[in-house]
C-alpha cells in the first residue's frame, strides 16, 4: 500500500471540500483534496446548480462567495443577469475551470486526487491517524496520513466510515423549540415523515433555447409533469433557470424534477446509491424531454458535462443534494438561531463561554424546504430589501464545525452541525463556500499553532477571517456595509469589538460604489418612477419594468424617492427577472406632472 502523509486531508466532491483545500493550501499547509469524480466544485458546477442562492446583497457578497461571483462576473462575456430564481447565474463549466485555475495556483502546496474511494479511516486515541482510500482504474490503495481531517463533501461520507456521531432526518420540535419542527407524536403518528425524512435531492440537467425560436407552450407536458408550468406558464418556468448561451438549468420543485422516493438508499450502499442515481437521472431526462416536446422542440438537450467515455452529456456529473449526514457538534445551529429578533432585525449573536461573539459565517438565506406536495410551512425569515424580498441575516458560531468525538475533524459543506430545520437556510452555495473557507482557515491555523482545532482561539480566527489576503470575510449582520466600503475593514473590527462587549451594531453610513467595482454589463437609464407597494418601476419603452438593488446606497435613495420623479440610473437589465438592477443613482429631478413618457436606455461606457 502507498503511504503518504500531509497537514490537512480533505475528503471532499463538496464544494465545501474545494474551498477548505483552497483556503488550507493559501493559509500555508501542505494539503490533499480527494474527489470522487472529476470535477472539484460540487454545487456551482459538477452539481450544474450554477445560479447563487442567498448572499445577493451587497454587504454579504465577501469570503470566497465574493471573490467567485467577481471572478465569474469576469468569466462571463455576457455578464450574470439571466434568471429569475437569483441575480447570479453562470455556466457551470466556467465556474469549474475558475476553481481549478484557484486550485492549480497552490500546487506547491495542495495535490488534489481525483475518482477517489474512500474505504477505512485509522485512530490513534480520540483523532483520526489516516484515511485509507482508492483511487485509479486499478484500485491501487492509498494510506494518507494527517494532522487535520476535513469532512468536505454534500452527504457527509466520512462521518460513518469514522464511526463519527451523526443526525439525518427530521427532530422534534421538543428536541430545541423549533417554531416550524413537528412535534414528536406527529413524527412517531404519521408515515409521511418517514416517507420523506430529508428534503428532496435533484440532478440537474441543462437545456438549450434556440435563439431563433419564440418560446411557446404548443402541446400540453405529458404525465407526471403536466402540471410543472401551474402558476407561471413555460415561459416563466424556462426563464427561471436561463444561463448565459441561452442555456436552461432544469432544476424545478412542482411537478418537475425534484426527486422524492426512497431518498434513504442516498445514504445506504453503493449498489443501492446508484439505484437512486439512475431513478433520478431517468426523471430528469425525462422531464427533459416533456419540456422538448411542449416546445416543439425550442428547448433541446444540452450536451455540457464530460463523460466517462470522453463524450458529453446534458446530466450534471453529480446530485445535487440538499441534505446528508449533519454532524452532532461542538454546537448545533437550530432556526432559533437563524430567526431574526425584533429589536435587531437579525439573528441572535452566538456568544462564547466567556461571553465574547463566536461568530465566523455570515449567512441571509429565506429557509427553504423542498417536499413533494405543498411546501413545508415555516416562521418567517425575511424583510423587504432594495425592492424586493432577502432573507435576515443570522450568524453562526465555530463550534458547529467542531466533533466533540474526534480532536482533529471540522466539518465543511452540508456536513456541518445543524438541525434539519435550519440547514433550509445553510445548505446553498454562498454559505458553504464561505463554510469550507472558515474550516480550511481553521485547519491552517490549527497545524501551524501545532494545537487541535477545538483549542484555536475564536478570535485568532476572526482576525485571520477579516484580514485574509485573496478574501476577506466579513463578520456583521449588517446589510448596511458594502463589500467595497473603503473603511470596510475598519468598520468590520468595530462592530466586532461591539459584538464581543454585547453592544448594538455601529451605524455605517452607505456610500455609492467606486467605479471599478461597478458591473461590466452596466447601462443607463434616464425616466420616470412610480411606486407599488414596496417596489419601484421605471417606465419602459415596452412597459414597466421593476427597480431592484443590491446595493446600500442605491437603497436608501430609494427610500428618498416619491412618485413620478425623474431619475438617471446605471445598472444590469434583466429580461429573465425580469428587472433593472441599480448600482448607481446618478440624478433625480422633482416629481413630473405630465403623466406618461417612456424612459430612455443606454450602453455606454462609464464615466461618458
Amino acid at each position: 500500500m502507498e503511504q503518504c502523509r500531509t497537514d490537512v486531508v480533505v475528503w471532499g466532491g463538496g464544494l465545501g471540500g474545494a474551498c477548505a483545500a483552497l483556503q488550507a493550501a493559501r493559509s500555508g499547509t501542505r494539503t490533499i483534496l480527494l474527489l470522487p469524480g472529476l470535477w472539484c466544485g460540487g454545487m456551482v458546477s459538477a452539481a450544474g446548480v450554477s445560479a447563487g442562492d442567498g448572499h445577493e446583497l451587497s454587504a454579504w457578497q465577501t469570503g470566497l462567495w465574493g471573490a467567485f461571483l467577481r471572478g465569474m462576473a469576469a468569466a462571463e462575456p455576457s455578464g450574470l443577469d439571466h434568471g429569475w430564481v437569483s441575480c447570479f447565474c453562470w455556466r457551470p463549466d466556467r465556474a469549474e475551470a475558475l476553481l481549478q485555475g484557484w486550485l492549480a495556483a497552490e500546487r506547491t502546496r495542495l495535490r488534489v486526487l481525483r475518482r477517489i474511494q474512500l474505504e477505512a479511516v485509522q485512530w490513534c486515541g480520540d483523532r483520526i491517524q489516516a484515511l485509507e482510500v482508492s483511487h485509479g482504474d486499478g484500485g491501487e490503495a492509498l494510506r494518507i496520513e494527517a494532522g487535520i481531517v476535513v469532512d468536505g463533501s454534500d452527504l457527509g461520507d466520512l462521518l460513518p466510515v469514522a464511526g463519527i456521531p451523526f443526525r439525518w432526518g427530521w427532530e422534534a420540535r421538543e428536541c430545541w423549540q423549533e417554531p416550524s419542527a413537528p412535534t414528536a407524536s406527529r413524527l412517531r403518528e404519521e408515515p409521511w415523515f418517514r416517507r420523506q425524512p430529508v428534503q428532496s435531492p435533484t440532478w440537474v440537467v441543462l437545456g438549450q433555447l434556440d435563439a431563433r425560436a419564440v418560446v411557446q407552450q404548443r402541446r400540453p407536458l405529458s404525465q407526471p409533469f403536466t402540471g410543472a408550468p401551474d402558476g407561471h406558464g413555460l415561459e416563466r418556468l424556462l426563464s427561471y433557470g436561463q444561463l448565459p448561451d441561452r442555456l436552461v438549468m432544469l432544476n424545478w420543485p412542482r411537478q418537475g424534477n425534484d426527486f422524492h422516493h426512497n431518498l434513504e438508499r442516498a445514504v445506504a450502499d453503493r449498489e443501492q446509491q446508484q439505484a437512486l442515481a439512475m431513478e433520478m437521472q431517468a426523471q430528469s431526462l425525462a422531464f427533459l424531454q416533456a419540456l422538448q416536446t411542449a416546445t416543439d422542440g425550442a428547448l433541446t438537450p444540452a450536451a455540457h458535462f464530460p463523460t466517462a467515455a470522453g463524450g458529453r452529456s446534458c446530466l450534471a456529473l453529480m446530485p445535487y443534494w440538499r441534505e446528508g449526514r449533519r454532524m452532532k457538534g461542538m454546537a448545533v445551529a437550530t432556526e432559533r438561531d437563524l430567526l431574526p429578533e425584533q429589536a435587531t432585525g437579525h439573528g441572535p449573536i452566538p456568544r462564547q463561554h466567556e461571553g465574547g461573539c463566536a461568530t465566523v459565517v455570515i449567512g441571509n438565506y429565506p429557509n427553504d424546504h423542498h417536499y413533494p406536495g405543498h411546501p413545508w410551512p415555516l416562521a418567517p425569515k425575511q424583510m423587504v430589501w432594495g425592492g424586493r424580498y432577502s432573507g435576515t441575516p443570522f450568524a453562526l458560531p465555530y463550534g458547529v464545525l467542531l466533533s466533540p468525538h474526534c480532536s482533529n475533524l471540522l466539518a465543511a459543506d452540508k456536513a456541518v452541525s445543524t438541525s434539519h430545520v435550519a440547514n433550509g437556510a445553510i445548505r446553498l452555495q454562498p454559505m458553504v463556500m464561505n463554510l469550507g473557507q472558515v474550516a480550511g482557515l481553521a485547519a491552517a491555523l490549527s497545524v501551524q499553532a501545532r494545537c487541535p482545532p477545538h483549542a484555536l482561539k475564536v478570535t485568532t480566527l476572526q482576525q485571520a477571517l477579516l484580514n485574509d489576503p485573496l478574501a476577506p470575510a466579513g463578520l456583521l449582520p449588517n446589510p448596511h456595509l458594502a463589500w467595497h466600503h473603503p473603511r470596510w475593514r475598519q468598520h468590520q473590527q468595530q462592530g466586532l469589538r461591539a459584538l464581543h462587549h454585547g453592544e448594538p451594531l455601529p451605524a455605517v453610513e452607505p456610500l455609492p460604489p467606486p467605479e471599478g467595482c461597478l458591473s461590466a454589463h452596466g447601462r443607463y437609464w434616464r425616466g420616470r418612477v412610480t411606486r407599488h407597494g414596496h417596489r419601484w418601476w421605471g417606465d419602459w419603452h415596452d412597459g414597466p419594468m421593476p427597480l431592484i438593488t443590491l446595493e446600500p446606497h442605491v437603497q436608501a435613495q430609494f427610500q428618498r424617492w416619491r412618485d413620478g420623479q425623474q431619475v438617471e440610473l446605471r445598472g444590469c437589465l434583466n429580461r429573465g427577472g425580469p428587472w433593472f438592477r441599480v448600482e448607481q443613482v446618478l440624478g433625480c429631478q422633482a416629481p413630473s406632472a405630465r403623466p406618461g413618457g417612456g424612459g430612455s436606455i443606454q450602453a455606454r461606457q462609464p464615466g461618458l
